[in-house]
């Protein structure tokens, strides 16, 4: 009977995945065309894909111009779309709720590994629920194809763990989506180290036994390296660099996110476009001046981070030609980078405790799934409604991750590596919250096995509560 319920619980979570889907590609549909530059970019390549084959932003030009920005697998996907279905954002979005539904299938997969089908199923209908991944559904972005392949990569991570799932064909998956993964979002290019890490030295050092060998290790590694070798190959012959992203590197996040916690949001948003718009540097030292009066805040770092703005923009933006416009781009990622590090150099800790503080709130609770046109609009009150709710989503996914490692120390550390490697990875950089959503439905399953516990459920499964026990008696 439990086990009828659970599979009700996860197709009535199927059934939410799509009608939440449907509701946000209505509710986003009015910021299509007004909204988030990059869908352009992410569609003007599909595009050349779907037509001509080539990756690149100018299939017309006669000299071939790479694109050295934005990374292969997700405008394939997008190309796959257009060939058929067709070139209407509609489609993509409609396809993106497909990959919605896969999610929530994929979170049952992984909790039910670790707790009952009822919980597991009770994960699944908790990620149908959570607004920012339709949200992101409804727009050419990759964060929804990201989270999906991501989420794959921690099931084949926690298949590794057991000795019936364990082959050499979970290795080779989890390897391959690793690469897929990365082609999609660059920032994990280091988590299969990570997981080897983990696999190989922190489960020795808690004394857990679990059947992942250096071999098998190795063998996941070496399809990650496969399949990320030609890319990287792309980028040595077309721009000379064996890099992952030549003019999409450290260099902007590193040089942003200098500036985070220099003022609230909206002044910095402010800032920024008077930076954009104002092209007579004496008219913009008089606005920001203003800006400043008004605030009752120095003037000078407000001067110096537009300044900052508009000189290395004007790396990024002058040159005409596609082909020197695109080198123009590498070389601007390295100014970028340059001037971020002097500006942390010169900043003091307390800064970059209040930057990193914030970064990681900004990070786990900063989402705001409403339209990006009326968040300025948006009282204050409904604002740090959303943030509540995700910090204490956060919150209750420790308790979950707490309880587990009690009972299965090796599940908890797979499932909280994805929560670990974001931060890591994101807070010496820019922070923005749509970079945590693919380890969003990891922690989902955490949170869901948090809440079980609290309200007095038992969350783990018994067979999973004698493993600390079997582990004691193989190490004695």
């Amino acid at each position: 009977m439990c086990r009828v319920t659970a599979r009700r619980t996860v197709w009535l979570a199927c059934v939410v995945a799509v009608l939440h889907g449907a509701f946000f590609i209505w509710y986003q549909r009015p910021d299509w065309r007004t909204q988030w530059a990059d869908q352009e970019g992410y569609s003007r390549l599909a595009t050349a894909l779907a037509t001509t084959g080539r990756f690149t932003p100018y299939p017309d030009s006669a000299r071939f111009i790479p694109e050295v920005i934005r990374t292969p697998v997700y405008p394939a996907f997008l190309a796959v779309v257009y060939k058929v279905f067709g070139q209407d954002q509609l489609y993509v979005a409609a396809a993106q709720t497909g990959l919605f539904v896969m999610i929530c299938l994929l979170v049952f997969a992984i909790a039910r590994r670790v707790t009952t089908d009822q919980i597991a199923s009770a994960a699944a209908l908790a990620t149908a629920l959570f607004p920012p991944i339709p949200y992101f559904g409804a727009l050419v972005m990759t964060e929804v194809f990201t989270t999906l392949l991501f989420t794959a990569s921690i099931w084949f991570a926690v298949r590794a763990l057991d000795e019936r799932d364990s082959g050499t064909g979970t290795c080779l998956g989890l390897g391959v989506l690793s690469a897929l993964t990365t082609l999609s979002r660059p920032a994990f290019i280091l988590f299969p180290i990570l997981w080897a890490a983990i696999a190989l030295a922190v489960l020795p050092l808690l004394g857990v036994r679990t059947p992942i060998t250096i071999r098998r290790v190795a063998i996941a590694l070496a399809a990650f390296a496969v399949v990320m070798l030609p890319w990287f190959a792309y980028n040595y012959v077309n721009v000379g660099r064996f890099t992952l992203s030549p003019a999409g590197g450290l260099g902007r996040g590193t040089w942003e996110g200098s500036w985070q916690a220099a003022w609230p949001g909206r002044l910095q948003a402010e800032l920024t476009g008077l930076a954009e718009n104002s092209r007579d540097r004496a008219e913009l030292d008089r606005q920001v001046t203003s800006v400043a009066g008004r605030e009752r805040l120095p003037a000078e770092p407000m001067l110096e981070y537009v300044h900052q703005w508009k000189d290395l923009h004007q790396i990024w933006d002058t040159p005409t030609d596609p082909y020197e416009r695109t080198m123009a781009r590498v070389a601007a990622d390295r100014a970028y980078l340059a001037a971020g590090l002097q500006n942390l150099k010169r900043d003091g800790l307390a800064h970059h405790v209040v930057r990193m503080a914030r970064g990681a709130f900004i990070l786990w609770a900063g989402e705001i799934p409403f339209r990006y046109s009326d968040i300025n609009r948006l009282p204050p009150a409904l604002i740090r409604v959303c943030w509540l709710i995700q910090a204490a989503l956060f919150a209750v996914a420790l308790v979950g991750a707490a309880v587990l490692f009690r009972v299965s120390p090796a599940e908890a550390c797979v499932l909280g590596a994805p929560i670990v490697y974001v931060t890591a990875v994101h807070l010496p950089l820019l922070t923005e919250a749509r970079q945590s959503l693919p380890a969003q439905p990891v922690l989902l399953v955490l949170a869901t096995l948090g809440a079980a516990y609290l309200l007095g459920w038992p969350p783990i499964r018994s067979s999973l509560a004698l493993e600390p026990q079997v582990h004691e008696r193989q190490h004695l």
